[in-house]
């Protein structure tokens, strides 16, 4: 499948900043599941993007701009061929050995709860405890009404999530990722776009998408989508990776203002396209 994406985001700052510093995580990389074959990152405003690798080998784009700055639009936009690999990631830049992602990180640190979870998620293979525990995460967490609205503000923590049942993509992934690793299984964070699940070719996300992979001996990284209860497939596009959501982010900002921010997104197969603004 080829995917045409455009992701808009919209900024305000209240009193305009004096200076901005942003890191953006936009960009995919190729694999074996995923080709690019277009892509490229706009700001509006009189600066210059650094493009440069994070020490998970994620594209990170950077810029600074000197205020008074109101207001900052930034969009990127491109094409990407997607095959079906049954959630297996094959061919991804791997700095790091597995077992780094047995680390506990801020947003995926276990509490008794998530341990709980973990434990009737034991029974059977590796892998059957991964689904098992993708199901689990999926029943004991209700999809937040508001997440295209909170989508680039920070997530919850998973203890946080479990604890309060509810959450979006990213919290439904830190759940899964600090109960994995109780199972003492690496697991990671995973941001960047997906279609929507049974809907037709063209229908996209209110937002960005996020999901988890683990780490399967013998076998390698395999995506889990809590939010969905499926391993990733064409319809997802991988952009960003990192212990939780503090490392893959799509936009980390730095300022002296009050930022407000807003996304648009649009996902456009062969055939149709539909958008969704938040």
């Amino acid at each position: 499948m080829r995917i045409k994406i455009r992701h808009e985001i919209a900024q305000t700052f209240d009193p305009p900043a004096r200076g901005v510093i942003e890191a953006l995580r936009l960009s995919p990389r190729s694999h074996e599941g995923q080709h690019v074959l277009d892509w490229r990152i706009d700001v509006e405003a009189d600066c210059r993007l650094r493009r440069s690798e994070d020490a998970f080998g994620n594209l990170t784009d950077m810029f600074s701009l000197h205020g008074p700055a109101p207001r900052l639009r930034i969009v990127a936009e491109g094409l990407v061929e997607t095959f079906d690999c049954a959630g297996l990631v094959r061919g991804a830049l791997e700095r790091f050995p597995p077992d780094l992602y047995l680390r506990d990180s801020p947003l995926a640190a276990p509490d008794a709860g998530l341990r709980a979870l973990a434990q009737e998620a034991s029974g059977g293979d590796q892998i059957e405890r991964l689904h098992n525990l993708m199901l689990l995460v999926r029943e004991r967490i209700a999809a937040a009404d508001d997440e295209d609205q909170r989508a680039l503000e920070p997530p919850a923590s998973a203890s946080q999530a479990l604890a309060a049942g509810r959450g979006g993509p990213r919290e439904f992934a830190h759940v899964f990722i600090a109960a994995a690793r109780c199972l003492e299984t690496p697991a990671r964070f995973v941001s960047g776009y997906a279609l929507a699940v049974g809907a037709p070719a063209g229908e996209a996300r209110d937002c960005a998408h996020a999901w988890a992979e683990a780490h399967v001996a013998g076998v390698g990284w395999i995506g889990f989508d809590c939010a969905d209860g499926i391993c990733p497939q064409e319809r997802h596009v991988r952009a960003a990776c990192g212990l939780d959501w503090l490392d893959a982010a799509p936009v980390r900002a730095a300022s002296r203002s009050a930022l407000a921010q807003a996304a648009r997104v649009e996902l456009r197969p062969a055939g149709g396209l539909r958008q969704n603004q938040q």
